[in-house]
């Protein structure tokens, strides 16, 4: 790894800090050139927009989720890898609750973006997918699983909707009835009922 690699990813390092510590809307390019100690137009030459280093930032973060908690197992079953598939978004929940947030601000603030800036960080989180898929697939084989009509419906629409929740409760309470049941039976209750549509 060459020198201007190395100060690339200590910007970025120095970025998602401070986007998940105030906010992606809040930070400023000059805000991360004082915490790094360095020039706002060092910070311009390596990156070239605010936008470039959010979408970096935030596929560092997947980076570091995807290693620490996606992890299949050949031990396990196809619907036990799909337990620990599910499970990994209750875990992040309750250990890095600041990821939720992010990921909601950033779907915000990158809304309607068309630049093509977007095109790796999907490529990034299509790993994801691919972890599903081995594990749908070892589970069908070992007859775990039940096949689903459409797969790809299926997987998009029980992972948007972990995420989704998941980023409603790591924000603060706005209504009554956000506070009747505890976030963490929530999640749980969604995981318990996606298995159950997997399950033979």
């Amino acid at each position: 790894m060459g020198l201007k690699d190395l100060k690339m990813n200590f910007l970025v390092d120095i970025a998602t800090d401070l986007f998940m510590c105030r906010s992606i809307q809040d930070v400023t390019i000059k805000d991360i050139a004082i915490s790094a100690q360095v020039g706002e137009a060092t910070v311009y030459r390596y990156f070239g927009t605010k936008q470039k280093l959010v979408v970096l930032a935030a596929m560092k973060i997947q980076e570091i989720v995807n290693s620490d908690y996606f992890k299949p197992s050949k031990d396990l079953s196809g619907y036990e890898n799909l337990e620990v598939f599910y499970q990994s978004y209750l875990k992040i929940f309750k250990k890095h609750p600041g990821f939720y947030k992010f990921l909601n601000e950033f779907d915000i603030y990158m809304s309607g973006d068309r630049s093509g800036i977007l095109d790796a960080y999907e490529e990034a989180i299509d790993q994801y997918k691919n972890t599903f898929m081995t594990a749908y697939e070892q589970g069908l084989k070992d007859g775990t699983v039940i096949e689903q009509k459409d797969i790809d419906l299926f997987y998009f629409t029980t992972t948007h909707s972990m995420i989704e929740l998941c980023k409603k409760l790591s924000l603060k309470a706005v209504l009554n009835q956000d506070l009747i049941i505890k976030k963490e039976n929530e999640i749980k209750c969604l995981i318990e009922i996606i298995l159950h549509s997997l399950k033979k």
